[in-house]
């Protein structure tokens, strides 16, 4: 080998050893194509019950941490999917999950999201969990707040997490489980 055939091997050496380092491990690279590939049943799934219920929306699917994410936005009747509370959105999200399931054969986590009802939820529970949560800093005095769903909770103790001297806790049982503040 000549000097030049050397240092050009070494140079693709290099360029492979570049490509592992900026490549994501294998185990991150499967579990975003099994998200994708889970947001994409899910899109086909609520695609044709938009088609048989006769609703516009358009639907986007993203992967956010650990789960896939299907939005449906757009439409005016798209709050008839939402319901009261939430109710409706929450079982045409386990209709599709079950849908996901059947075409994977593995349990989904997958979150949908209807005229932003979700998002907007997020923003309201984060907010409370934070005014509660400085309530209970000033006044030394627990605080419970009304029955919620393992999501809404979960949002709830994140926000009150985020601020030192309080924590809070779950108590009671499904469908009356509450969150509880209390200062340290």
């Amino acid at each position: 080998m000549t000097d030049a055939e050397i240092t050009e091997r070494d140079e693709d050496v290099e360029d492979v050893k570049d490509d592992d380092r900026d490549a994501a491990p294998a185990g991150e690279d499967d579990l975003e194509e099994r998200l994708v590939a889970e947001g994409e049943i899910a899109g086909d799934y609520l695609e044709e019950l938009l088609d048989l219920l006769d609703f516009d929306g358009d639907i986007d699917l993203d992967v956010e941490g650990d789960r896939a994410v299907v939005s449906i936005d757009g439409g005016n009747d798209l709050n008839k999917l939402v319901g009261r509370k939430g109710e409706v959105l929450d079982a045409l999200q386990e209709l599709t999950r079950l849908a996901v399931h059947q075409k994977t054969g593995e349990r989904s986590r997958l979150m949908l999201d209807i005229a932003r009802w979700r998002r907007r939820r997020r923003d309201e529970l984060a907010a409370l969990g934070e005014k509660v949560a400085r309530r209970v800093l000033e006044s030394g005095e627990r605080e419970e707040l009304a029955p919620m769903t393992p999501f809404e909770r979960k949002i709830v103790h994140d926000a009150v997490a985020g601020i030192d001297g309080v924590h809070s806790e779950s108590e009671g049982v499904e469908p009356s489980r509450r969150v509880v503040v209390l200062a340290d």
